[in-house]
């Protein structure tokens, strides 16, 4: 049975209650999580493989309709997913991929918009196969913006893209997040990447939540002493030794 979902009547932009999900008989993904992630907040979500993290994630977008399992959900009605490909279609330039779906005689002009936030003026012609893989995924990310979300979720957008183009990616998203201030849940399984991009970094155990931290603005630089600390609680409750994350 699917969870209950609809829109939220408090000030809570996402709400988890006793959240249920099995793939199986032999046991549980998710095991009866609850999880509240307020207007604004950026989450980013880790845990070893296996622990429910994109299950989560893909029962708050609604994607998950034949999975065994019980539970409340309350999300927004505005909900985009960015995923880790940029899901593109490749038939279509790029314009008309960002304003796909779209309704309003200023869809063209909102799409234009929302490719010049991602550093993409110019390429609105473009075809998907044209751009590297960070720029489809700044074409993912527009397409998903453009709609303007209450709640961004967003499972491994970077894990496909190289180390510098991460980093430059991180700071493209920090910059959007706090220009459109939606609610966001990233999935990771970059401890680092979770801490510089994240206000709150929740680590998932066995279907449940079994840490959550909050970041202090400070602490996202990987100079400061807190980047560090927080590092280390989170790589000990992963079971990975701080030097060999």
């Amino acid at each position: 049975m699917a969870a209950d979902s609809g829109g939220l009547t408090t000030a809570a932009a996402v709400r988890v209650r006793n959240l249920h999900r099995s793939f199986n008989k032999d046991g549980g993904v998710l095991n009866g999580l609850d999880l509240d992630i307020a207007p604004g907040e950026f989450v980013a979500l880790i845990g070893r493989s296996g622990t429910g993290k994109s299950t989560l994630l893909r029962a708050l977008a609604g994607l998950d309709r034949d999975v065994a399992g019980h539970g409340r959900i309350e999300v927004p009605a505005s909900v985009s997913v960015v995923f880790q490909d940029s899901r593109l279609l490749p038939w279509k330039r790029i314009l008309d991929n960002v304003i796909f779906g779209l309704r309003g005689a200023d869809a063209a002009d909102r799409g234009r918009q929302a490719l010049a936030e991602v550093g993409l003026a110019g390429r609105e012609r473009a075809w998907p196969y044209q751009l590297s893989g960070g720029e489809q995924q700044r074409a993912a990310l527009a397409r998903s913006l453009v709609r303007e979300p209450q709640l961004l979720l967003a499972d491994e957008p970077f894990g496909a893209l190289d180390a510098l183009t991460r980093i430059r990616m991180h700071a493209l998203l920090r910059k959007l997040c706090e220009a459109h201030r939606p609610a966001v849940l990233l999935v990771t399984h970059d401890v680092d990447e979770a801490i510089v991009l994240a206000d709150r970094v929740i680590l998932l155990d066995a279907g449940v939540v079994d840490t959550d931290v909050r970041v202090e603005l400070t602490s996202r630089s990987r100079s400061d002493a807190g980047f560090a600390g927080l590092r280390t609680l989170l790589l000990d409750r992963l079971g990975v030794a701080a030097d060999a994350g």
